[in-house]
Formats: C-alpha cells, structure tokens, sequence
C-alpha cells in the first residue's frame, strides 16, 4: 500500500488529485492547495512596427474578393469576406506565413442570390450577416461551428446587414442593418441595430434596436448637427448604421451613422437606441486640418482653406477603455450619397431616379450659374433648389471672392476642384428654407441665387477619438497627409519607395500621384485595436493610398505615432487581372489584431483584407520592449 500512495502521489505531480493515500495506510484529504503558475505578464512595448509575413490571393482584381477578416485561435482558421462569390473563404493560419483556403461559408445555403458582407468570430463560433438578393429586403445572421463549419442557425434581420460584432462575452450579436436605399431612391428601408441572443447559436433570438422613436424629431436633430437628408426620409430611413463598438462591460455600442455624420447610443440590454449624437465639422481654416484639396495641377499643396469645413463622416469604430472610461476610435472615411449616379435619366433631370450630393466647387459656384451643367452633372435637386450659387464674400475673401463673383476660389489649383456636398452650407431662414441672393451677390427674396457661407467636404483625412458621448478628444488633423508627403515616408514591401512621389494615389491607377486630393485625400476606413502589455494601439487603413498606420493611443489625449506600412509593390502600371501578382496589396478593407497569446506563431499579427487586390495579408507586429 505504501508503494501504491508513493506511485499516486508521485502521479498526482502531473495529473493533480484531490487528496493522496498517507504512508501510514489511512486515507487522509490534503489540505495543501495545489501549486500553481501565475500567469505570464505580456510585456508592454516602448514601440511597435508591422512586418510582411503572408499573402493569400483570391486572384480576383477589384471585386472585392477579400473585405472583412476574422481569426478563430483554437481552429487556427481565417474567415474572410468574399463578396464577389458571396461567400467567406476559410483559411488555414497554421502557419501564417502561408495561409491556404481549406474551405467556405455560402450565403446561397441561406438565401438564393444572398451576399455576405461581414464576418465575426468569438471562441470558435462564426457569425456572418447576409442581404437579400436585393438590398431592400430583409437579410439574415447565420451562425457555423468554425471547425467544421457546419450550420448551427440562422435569425432573420433588417435590410442589408453589414457588420457585425460579438459583445465581449460572446453572448450577444450585434449586427447593423445599413438599410440603404435602391439606386433611384424610390424603396428606402430602415436602418436599425439586431441585437441578437446566441446562448443558444442553435436557437438565436432577435431583437430590434430601431430608429423609429426619432421620427418626428428630424428638425431638432438637425439643428443639432445631424444630417438627415435623403429625399422624402425620415429620420428611421436616413439613419444607415455602418460599423458597430461594445463597451468593455458589453451594456453600450456605438454605431456609426455614417451618412449622417453622427453616432448611435445603444442600451444593449434594452435593445434601444438612446440617443444620437453628431460629431460636428473640422474647420480646415485651422493649420493643424491642412490639406491638399486639388488633384490639377498635380503637386504637394496642403494648406489651410477657411471657410472649408470636413464632415467626419466616420465609417470603422472600435472601442476601448483608458483611466476607467471608455473611448471610441473613429476612421474618418466620409462617404457621399450617390444613387442613381449612372442612370442617364437622372442626370436629364429625372429627380425621381436618384440622389446625388457631389458636385465640384468650380461648378457650384460659377457666376453663370447651374444651367451649364444640365445634362452633365448637374444634381436635378440642386437645379430644383436655385439657379445658381454664391460664396461669401466675407467668409472666402481670401481666396478673392466678392459680391456676385467667385475670384480665383474657383480655380483648379485653389478650391474649384474639391468635391464637396451642396446640401449643407448655404445660408437658411428660420424653417430650413434658403435665403435667396440675386446674381450681384445682394440679399434679395426675388433673386434666384443661395449663398454658401461655408463648403463642406467629405471625411476628415484622419483618425479620431471621442468619448463615450460623442465629444472629440483627439483627432490625427494633417498628419496623414504630412505623412505621406514628407521624406522620410516609404512605401512598398521593402520600404525602398518615397511616398511621397505617389501621394494620395488611388488604390486602382497607376502614377496616381495627388489624383485623390479633390476628393478624401487617403481615406481611412478600416480601424482595429491591439492591446499589448499595458498599452493600446490603433491600427487604421487607408483605403485609397492603401498601407496601415499605426498610433499607440494609451493615453487617448495624446496618441503617438508608430509605424506606416504599405505593401503595394508596383506603384507604375494600372493594376489589372493581368498584372496582379505583381501589384501587392490595394485598397485594405477591414483589419483583424490576433494578440500573441491566441497567434499560431505566438508573436501578435495583424490580419488585413485588401477589397482592390483581393489579398489577405498577414503581417507580424514587431515590438521593440521596455
């Protein structure tokens, strides 16, 4: 019997028993509790830097065959959102170095003609959200074992469901119904939030966080800031939620409202939109909002522009926590609506076959008027709305602007390029209507002119933080754009190619140097957070420019810039179905941080789903420590 307790005991090292056999023959329960490893700190580092890893290729250009990546650790598998096949690609990571697709996930098993458009996935459970064959119409949620990826259930939501995320404990699936409308603006659904209850992914169950509660209100939200402006919506129709953020508790989200320039405040448990919240405008007056407004003639000219102000228009939003408060993270992509933008009709003056808000400032305002542009791309709406526009001279006097005459603020290399939105910034009485202008600049109730007193642009050219309600704690300002046309800023795989001489290029040409100035410069999209040790860092993509930029943002009043990494190898020749191998990586999408503890490889990566391309990335994040 002694042998045998030494024999258990000795055992018991390695596969721990509740109690062990006395040498004396009694049985006697140990009252020594089991030794145990605390666990390892991970190290927080003073900097950190991406490196190239892998590459998996859909070989498919500019379908968006690669948008949205999710990571599973325990099946070592990425899901990326396929769009152009309606499905997701399964890849094994096992070593990242060289993911290989060893599967798929069909939206057709769901719905005949469906598309997938986003991916989520949280301890081994996949959820992806699903439209209708068309947009308008209800879409769904499906959920799948990420091992085998067999179907465990699926739940009926609101109309094109974009993205989607878990809260924290894996509980609960927030998706955002986009609700857009058709192309001629004649069927516009609900936006909305499901909130939906995956306890049981077998058996999930739906909730609706919707808008509705807000109809009524659209004067008193838009005095406040938010844009609600579609024809004929209300404010349920004009909110198109895009991109959703958990607290770390999972009691609040946040979803973008992009369009609208605004967020939503959701109580998750109550399924209730509570409240919304503009973001206001960046005023481009100001040194720190420089920027390059003008693709002719092509050349580095960020520069201030009073009178200009940005529309935030966020798409991507994360969420984290500093000093106990929670704090979100927005891309500033901006985003116009442009429906019916290739219908000939519409632009014959056809209102009811579209919506359009882009128009050039060297249209909008030139002293002949609108008419010039009938046929072209002249909005009917705007048409409708005046027979021509002014700016005002007070405000744009430093470009040359007077009474009646635009001056030089409508040249190519000043303003007249910028695209900008004609449904804000004229001047407006009391009940939202305009104050009408003659052709010589004077107030006049029979004249047939608006007064822009400030210009509008799209997106912000950068990344910003707010707090929990809304209110702007920090934001990048310029410096992706000093960025990008600074000297020591180098593109490419190797690092070996000056930004500088391909600046603001769009992800789709080739030579594209400042082709994007006039519109939203690099364009943030994709945003991502990455805890490492005891610090914080964002990950944004720009989509246009293409690469990643990297900020440690601890403290959220004073981020600090890391890293940029742009892997597109061939900046010369138009990208094509034919040359893509060549290309690198264009257009990042979504990005996906897989910290060291979950890696296959144990060092943190970063996942990154390139639409342009049709590339997943694999990059590691190098970190230099304390």
């Amino acid at each position: 019997m002694k042998l045998l307790a030494h024999s258990l005991c000795a055992l018991a090292v390695v596969l721990p028993l509740a109690a062990c056999l006395s040498d004396s023959g009694d049985d006697a329960v140990s009252t020594t509790p089991p030794v145990t490893e605390p666990p390892v700190a991970e190290p927080t580092p003073k900097s950190i830097s991406l490196k190239m890893l892998g590459r998996y290729s859909a070989g498919e250009f500019n379908v968006s065959a690669a948008e949205i990546p999710a990571f599973d650790a325990a099946s070592k598998r990425g899901f990326i959102v396929n769009a152009l096949n309606g499905v997701v690609d399964v890849l094994d990571m096992n070593d990242p170095s060289n993911p290989k697709r060893i599967g798929t996930i069909d939206a057709s098993t769901i719905v005949t003609g469906g598309q997938i458009n986003s991916v989520a996935v949280h301890d081994g459970l996949v959820a992806v959200a699903i439209q209708a064959a068309d947009k308008t119409d209800p879409g769904f949620a499906a959920l799948y074992k990420a091992d085998t990826l067999a179907l465990l259930g699926k739940v009926g939501v609101g109309a094109l469901p974009d993205m989607l995320t878990f809260t924290p404990d894996g509980k609960t699936l927030l998706v955002a119904n986009e609700g857009e409308p058709s192309d001629d603006y004649q069927t516009d659904p609900v936006g909305s939030i499901s909130i939906i209850d995956v306890s049981n992914p077998a058996s999930p169950s739906a909730k609706v966080a919707g808008f509705t509660a807000w109809n009524g209100k659209e004067a008193e939200l838009r005095a406040k800031g938010v844009r609600i402006y579609g024809p004929k919506a209300s404010a349920a129709q004009d909110f198109e939620p895009e991109y959703i953020a958990v607290s770390a508790d999972g009691k609040t989200a946040w979803a973008t409202l992009q369009e609208n320039n605004a967020l939503a405040r959701i109580d998750v448990a109550k399924a209730t939109v509570t409240d919304i919240l503009p973001l206001g405008y960046k005023d481009h007056g100001l040194e720190a909002n420089a920027l390059d407004a003008s693709d002719e003639p092509a050349k580095l000219n960020i520069r201030t522009y009073p009178g200009v102000r940005g529309m935030y228009l966020p798409d991507a939003i994360a969420a984290y926590a500093a000093g106990g408060k929670t704090y979100l993270v927005t891309a500033n992509e901006g985003d116009a609506r442009a429906w019916g933008e290739d219908t000939d009709a519409y632009w014959a003056g056809d209102a009811t076959k579209g919506f359009v808000e882009e128009f050039r400032v060297k249209h909008l305002v030139h002293a002949s008027g609108f008419a010039r542009r009938r046929g072209d791309d002249l909005p009917p709406q705007l048409d409708a709305l005046a027979a021509g526009a002014l700016l005002n001279p007070e405000t744009f006097a430093y470009c040359g602007a007077t009474a009646g005459n635009p001056g030089a603020c409508r040249d190519d290399d000043v303003l007249g390029r910028l695209q900008i939105s004609w449904t804000l910034g004229y001047r407006q009485d009391a009940t939202g209507k305009p104050v009408k202008f003659n052709a010589q600049g004077a107030e006049d109730p029979a004249g047939d002119r608006i007064m822009y007193d400030h210009l509008y642009a799209y997106g912000g050219r950068s990344f910003s933080i707010w707090d929990q309600d809304g209110k702007l704690v920090w934001d990048s300002g310029a410096q992706f754009e000093r960025l990008l046309a600074s000297a020591d800023c180098k593109v490419g795989p190797n690092r070996d190619i000056p930004c500088a001489t391909y600046f603001n290029s769009g992800h789709d040409e080739g030579k594209g140097f400042d082709s994007r100035s006039d519109a939203k410069g690099p364009e943030p999209e994709g945003v991502e957070i990455g805890v490492m040790g005891e610090k914080t860092f964002a990950f944004i993509g720009l989509e246009r420019m293409g690469g990643v930029m990297v900020y440690d943002i601890t403290d959220p009043k004073a981020p600090v810039f890391m890293d940029y990494f742009n892997t597109r190898a061939n900046w010369e020749e138009d990208p094509s179905a034919d040359n893509l191998a060549k290309m690198g990586d264009l257009g990042p999408e979504g990005l996906k941080f897989v910290p060291a503890t979950k890696s296959p490889t144990g060092q943190p990566l970063l996942i990154v789903g390139h639409e342009v391309s049709g590339t997943t990335a694999v990059y590691e994040v190098t970190r230099v420590l304390q």
